[in-house]
């Protein structure tokens, strides 16, 4: 009944979610990416584990321009790693690894602090609720990485912006990177720090249900995508989606799976007209990013003020 009111419907907008692959922060797109973030023009991120740690990495150390055909060998034997055609040295993981390792401490502090409450309140019997009992306390990887844009506290970082504007940023995989070799440590000096993956499946789920309207932006495929569009199925599909990939459908890869294909899944809705552009993202994604969003920014700001994704109550 709410939702007829004409002034309240001219407010609504869909959620975007955005999902990008960890290529798209090792390369220059860092900065297009964080634009987008810094002015609040998505509402959800999700990415891989390197889209996690080599934007914070990129805080401390850069990356360097290097060529596909270096020998693997020899760079082994001068510690560079190579993403593609950029050049990772040793000593910048290094870096991530004694700032990351301290704040992972920290946090099992304060996992270990909230579980000695719990329990003080069993044994007293003042948390007795048979409605609402209480759940053993542990991080979320989303809030974990929210954790980390908070301690990075530098604004060159895309996590930086999505802890200061709430955009929560989703990484399934968390654990298949350097963060996870930081987690794989630290069980060995100290076991028992936990991360829950329930919450943050429900929590990008119901963002997705709860929208009267949702968009994808998806760089790349893998788990990105599909976790995208899984999230989307759960409302029936996604109103508006764009996809940038190479991928094809002979490969069988999850990139290579079209927007007709998603439409089967009811992962896009059947009254959608999405669009698939097969190119190079690093080379289109800026382009379409300077003819949309960045084209006016302060008159999408103006156009996007007090629009809602969703009414608090949950009104239908």
């Amino acid at each position: 009944e709410t939702l007829r009111d004409p002034n309240l419907r001219s407010k609504i907008r869909a959620r975007i979610f955005f999902a990008y692959t960890s290529n798209q922060i090792s390369c220059g797109q860092r900065e297009v990416i964080k634009f987008l973030v810094q002015h609040k023009m998505v509402d959800v991120i999700v990415t891989t584990a390197g889209g996690i740690e080599e934007d914070i990495i990129k805080c401390f150390e850069p990356t360097y321009m290097g060529d596909f055909k270096l020998p693997g060998k020899e760079l082994r034997k001068k510690g560079i790693n190579r993403i593609g055609n950029l050049l990772v040295p040793n000593k910048n993981y290094c870096k991530f690894e004694d700032w990351m390792a301290p704040l992972i401490s920290k946090m099992h502090d304060e996992q270990d602090e909230k579980w000695m409450e719990q329990a003080k309140l069993l044994v007293s019997n003042e948390g007795a609720d048979e409605e609402e009992p209480i759940k053993p306390f542990s991080y979320t990887p989303s809030e974990f990485i929210a954790r980390m844009g908070k301690e990075i506290n530098n604004e060159e970082s895309v996590l930086y912006w999505a802890n200061k504007n709430d955009i929560p940023v989703f990484c399934p995989a968390l654990t298949d990177g350097s963060v996870g070799d930081m987690i794989y440590f630290h069980s060995y000096k100290r076991p028992g720090f936990t991360l829950d993956i329930a919450r943050d499946i429900r929590r990008i789920n119901d963002l997705s249900v709860q929208s009267y309207g949702t968009g994808q932006i998806i760089i790349g495929g893998g788990l990105v995508k599909h976790h995208t569009c899984n999230a989307n199925l759960m409302r029936n599909g996604a109103d508006y989606s764009v996809y940038i990939n190479t991928g094809h459908e002979f490969d069988g890869s999850d990139g290579g799976a079209s927007p007709d294909e998603a439409i089967s899944w009811g992962k896009i809705r059947i009254t959608a007209d999405p669009v698939k552009v097969c190119a190079d993202a690093t080379i289109v994604f800026p382009l379409i990013v300077s003819q949309t969003f960045a084209k006016d920014v302060e008159e999408w700001k103006e156009s996007t003020k007090d629009c809602i994704c969703w009414l608090p109550d949950g009104t239908v």
